[in-house]
C-alpha cells in the first residue's frame, strides 16, 4: 500500500512543482471554503476521536492537542485564507552573480519534492501541513496518531475535494488511514519516493525516526522552555508575560516549563509568581535554591522538585522553579537542560539581553516576549510543518520558505572551461 502511496506522490510533486501561483492559491482558498462549510462535519468527527481517545484513557493534554472547536476551525479557514496572500517561494531567485569570464549564476527556490509528516493528536498538523504543501508545490504522506483517525479522514477529504476542483491530483495530499505502527516503519523506508520525514510528537517518536528511516528526518517540537527574569526586569511588566507562555495553552510545545530567577529579586518576586499563576491552576517544582523564597509555610501548589524535573516537558499547568545568582548560571541551565528550542530573558539590561541572543544556542530567542510566539502564523508564516530545533537544513517554524531547496542556474553565451 505505501509504495502506491509514494509513487503516486512522486507524480503528484512533479505536476504540483509546474502549477502556476494562482491555481495553487485558488485551491487554498476553495479548502478554507470547505472547511468552513462542513465544520459540523469535521466536528462530528473529532468528536468521535475524542469520546474514543477518554475511553482508552489519553491525559487531558492529549486530549487538548486532539480537541477541534468552532474557534480552532476559525483560526485554520484564517490561516489557510492568509497563506493564499503570501508570496509564493517557487520560482525565486536569489544570489544572483556574473563571474569574471561572464557566466551568470544564481539560485532557484524549487520543492523539497514529496514530505512524509508523522504527528501525534492535533488533526490541526493535517490542514496546516496540506495548505504549506500546496502552496510551496510538495506532495505530502501524513501519518497522524491513531487516535485522530476519524478526523483525519474527514480534513483529508476536504483537502482532496479542493485539489480536484482546481485541477490538480488529490494524491498530492494523502494519510495512512490505519492504526498498525508497521506503516511508520514502512514510511521510514520509502527513500525512492519521499524526500524529507518530519516527526511531530515526543522523544520517543524522534528517536524511532532518527534510527530507522532510510530518509533525512528533520526534528524539532519538544520544547522545554525557559525565562529567566533578571535583576533588572520590570517586575509588574513580566509577570503578565509568565502567566501568558505558561497558561495561554500548557499543552503545546512553546509553552513555559521552567522559571529561572535572580537571586537578587527572588524574594519579592516569587510570592507573587505563586499567586497570580496559582489562581489558574499552575502547581510548582520547586529545587532547593527556590524553596526559601516561597513562604511559610509552604503553598500546597509547591513541591520539591524531582530528579527529572528540569528534563522535562509538562505540556500540563505544571511549572518549575529555580533561583540562580545570575546570567552566567541561567545560560549554563538552559545550556544543561533545555531542548533548543523556545528561551528567553527578561530584562532592562541591554548587555545582559545582548548576552543573551548570542550565547543561548536555540532556535527562538526571545527578550521581553512570551514564548508562545513560536509558532509559524504568529511569525508571519501562514502556518508552519514544524518547528525544528536541529541545524540542517532550517531551524525555527518551518514556514514556506523552509519548505524549499534551491537548484544553481547557470546561464552563458555558450561558454566552455578553459
Amino acid at each position: 500500500m505505501l509504495i502506491e502511496m509514494g509513487r503516486a506522490a512522486r507524480t503528484a510533486s512533479k505536476q504540483l512543482a509546474l502549477a502556476a501561483t494562482e491555481k495553487k492559491n485558488r485551491t487554498l482558498l476553495t479548502l478554507a471554503d470547505y472547511l468552513d462549510e462542513a465544520r459540523a462535519d469535521v466536528l462530528a468527527a473529532n468528536g468521535q476521536d475524542v469520546e474514543e481517545g477518554r475511553k482508552s484513557g489519553l491525559s487531558e493534554a492529549l486530549i487538548d492537542r486532539l480537541m477541534l472547536n468552532d474557534k480552532r476551525i476559525d483560526g485554520l479557514v484564517s490561516d489557510l485564507r492568509h497563506l493564499a496572500e503570501l508570496p509564493d517561494p517557487v520560482g525565486e531567485r536569489y544570489d544572483e552573480t556574473v563571474l569574471p569570464n561572464g557566466l551568470s549564476l544564481h539560485k532557484q527556490r524549487v520543492p523539497l519534492g514529496v514530505l512524509g509528516v508523522i504527528y501525534e493528536s492535533r488533526p490541526n498538523v493535517t490542514v496546516d501541513v496540506a495548505g504549506l504543501s500546496i502552496k510551496t508545490g510538495n506532495a505530502a504522506i501524513l501519518r497522524g496518531g491513531s487516535e485522530t483517525l476519524a478526523s483525519n479522514r474527514a480534513l483529508v477529504g476536504l483537502v482532496q475535494k479542493a485539489l480536484v476542483a482546481n485541477g490538480l491530483p488529490a494524491e498530492t495530499v494523502q494519510f495512512i488511514d490505519d492504526r498498525d505502527r508497521a506503516r511508520v516503519h514502512e514510511l521510514l523506508k520509502l527513500h525512492e519516493y519521499v524526500d524529507i520525514i518530519i516527526p511531530r510528537g515526543g522523544a520517543k517518536l524522534h528517536q524511532f525516526c532518527r534510527e530507522n528511516s532510510q530518509i533525512p528526518v528533520i526534528t524539532g517540537g519538544i520544547g522545554i522552555c525557559h525565562l529567566f527574569v533578571d535583576q533588572s526586569a520590570d517586575l509588574d511588566a513580566a509577570l503578565p508575560v509568565i502567566h501568558n507562555a505558561k497558561t495561554q495553552r500548557p499543552s503545546v510545545c512553546n509553552a513555559l516549563d521552567v522559571l529561572l530567577v535572580h537571586r537578587a529579586i527572588a524574594g519579592d518576586f516569587l510570592p507573587r509568581v505563586l499567586d497570580d499563576l496559582g489562581k489558574d491552576g499552575v502547581t510548582f517544582r520547586a529545587d532547593e535554591t527556590a524553596m526559601p523564597f516561597v513562604g511559610e509555610p509552604v503553598p500546597s501548589s509547591v513541591q520539591p522538585t524531582g530528579p527529572e524535573d528540569f528534563d522535562t516537558e509538562w505540556v500540563s499547568l505544571v511549572l518549575s522553579l529555580k533561583v540562580v545568582e545570575g546570567l552566567d548560571e541561567a545560560i549554563a541551565h538552559i545550556g544543561t537542560h533545555g531542548t533548543a528550542h523556545s528561551d528567553g530573558i527578561l530584562t532592562e539590561d541591554d548587555a545582559n539581553a545582548a548576552r543573551f541572543i548570542n550565547e543561548v544556542d536555540s532556535a527562538v530567542v526571545y527578550v521581553n516576549a512570551s514564548t508562545r510566539f513560536t509558532d509559524g502564523g504568529q511569525f508571519g508564516l501562514g502556518a508552519e510543518v514544524a518547528i525544528s530545533t536541529q541545524r540542517l537544513h532550517t531551524r525555527g517554524p518551518m514556514g514556506l520558505r523552509e519548505l524549499t531547496t534551491y537548484k544553481w542556474v547557470a546561464q552563458g553565451e555558450y561558454h566552455v572551461r578553459a
